[in-house]
């Protein structure tokens, strides 16, 4: 599995800590971890938790990423942002049982996380531990267990709704605010990483066209 770590700018500075956080638990379960910033708070592209929604979007529908790890201040603002698109499902996960409970009853593609709260002393070791339960099991397995058979019935359905309620990304991306979306894709490896590692070439296609105008 391919995860893609993404930060806006609130919370930037805390950027390595979650990457060494997130890298240890997925080197442990062989999944690679793709950091495409923000780095620092000072970085030349200033992504917004918007932003992170557009980038996300992005990388998850045209196979660049298979789950996604973000957040902003409160959380709120990206799992919002991430979910108004397509071919995303992201959970607002603030512990480890959160992480659990997202993943085995929801079987999402995406998090994001409130890094502004109570992130102080052990905020680096609750995160180790939300990553550990967030892949502890297959996703998707059901909680309690007994409950398996409906939580499975209850996302296709969820599934087969956002099919309807949502266009295709390639009709979203050139719709919206051109420089908004440039923003999105302006970090400093943003091309190097999402042309190597991306599937679609619909997406691909209108991105280049996009970072081209």
């Amino acid at each position: 599995m391919k995860i893609a770590l993404l930060n806006e700018n609130s919370q930037a500075a805390k950027n390595p800590i979650i990457f060494d956080s997130l890298k240890k638990v997925a080197d442990t379960k062989g999944f690679e971890v793709v950091n495409y910033g923000m780095y620092t708070a000072t970085d030349d592209a200033q992504l917004t938790y918007v932003q992170l929604g557009i980038l996300a979007a992005t990388l998850l529908n045209s196979g660049a990423a298979d789950f996604v790890v973000t957040g902003c201040g409160t959380g709120e603002g990206a799992m919002l942002a991430l979910n108004s698109f397509p071919g995303v499902l992201c959970g607002h996960v603030e512990n480890p049982l959160d992480a659990y409970t997202f993943s085995q009853i929801n079987d999402g593609n995406a998090i994001a996380i409130p890094f502004a709260l109570g992130f102080g002393w052990g905020g680096d070791l609750n995160l180790q531990y939300i990553f550990e339960k967030l892949w502890c099991e297959p996703s998707g397995g059901g909680y309690p267990k007994e409950r398996v058979v409906p939580e499975q019935r209850n996302k296709k359905i969820l599934d087969q709704v956002k099919l309807v309620t949502h266009r295709k990304l390639v009709d979203i991306l050139p719709e919206l605010d051109q420089e908004l979306v440039k923003g999105a894709f302006a970090g400093e490896h943003f091309q190097e990483y999402f042309f190597k590692d991306a599937k679609c070439e619909e997406i691909k296609k209108v991105v280049k066209d996009i970072l081209a105008k």
